[in-house]
């Protein structure tokens, strides 16, 4: 049951919302053009903020639903987190996208929401004050990611769910690499940027 729960999970988080909305709303591909990354930030650089609003709320909840659905299944919060685990594999290396995704900020937060309300809103507010400051998502996405596990070594007493906020921290720190790579070389996109 836990591998059907694990499988359920990746495909769920497989979806791209980023894909979808963007064919809704008539828009150009998100991976032909900004960063190429099929995410909410990206689509945001096409201009239309409803674009990436559907993109944002999709990625989250998936996320936020694969571990709701293991804890409403009767699985224990080990089980649930793995799930979300999975649901954000599934979005960073989607299946439906041939194992391209994204970069899995918004699915983490969905995840970090569901199991544990305190940690995500840590990881929300972390992101929210380096991209007021700095207007670079990346930047806020990194400290974010390094914030979630500190307040859940803080807030929870289970070692697995720790263990999967550090893969997923790690995980996202990978995935900016690139970004991390402008940052220092001052490219970066900034939020709210035009497509190029």
């Amino acid at each position: 049951m836990t591998i059907i729960l694990l499988l359920a999970a990746y495909l769920l988080g497989s979806i791209p919302f980023a894909i979808v909305s963007s064919r809704l709303f008539g828009l150009a591909d998100p991976r032909k053009y900004g960063s190429g990354n099929p995410g909410a930030t990206n689509v945001l650089r096409s201009g239309n903020k409803w674009a990436a609003l559907l993109t944002l709320v999709g990625d989250c909840a998936k996320g936020w639903l694969a571990v709701w659905a293991a804890f409403a299944l009767g699985f224990g919060p080990a089980q649930a987190a793995l799930a979300g685990l999975a649901a954000f594999l599934g979005h960073v290396f989607s299946l439906f996208l041939r194992g391209k995704g994204g970069k899995g900020v918004a699915t983490a937060l969905g995840v970090l929401a569901g199991i544990n309300g305190s940690i995500a809103l840590t990881a929300l507010l972390t992101w929210l004050a380096v991209a007021l400051i700095t207007r670079y998502s990346s930047a806020a996405a990194l400290a974010a990611a390094a914030a979630a596990p500190i307040a859940g070594i803080v807030l929870v007493d289970e070692p697995v769910t720790i263990g999967v906020l550090l893969a997923i921290a790690a995980i996202l720190t990978w995935r900016h690499s690139e970004n991390i790579r402008r940052l220092k070389n001052g490219t970066e996109g900034r939020i709210g940027g035009k497509k190029s």
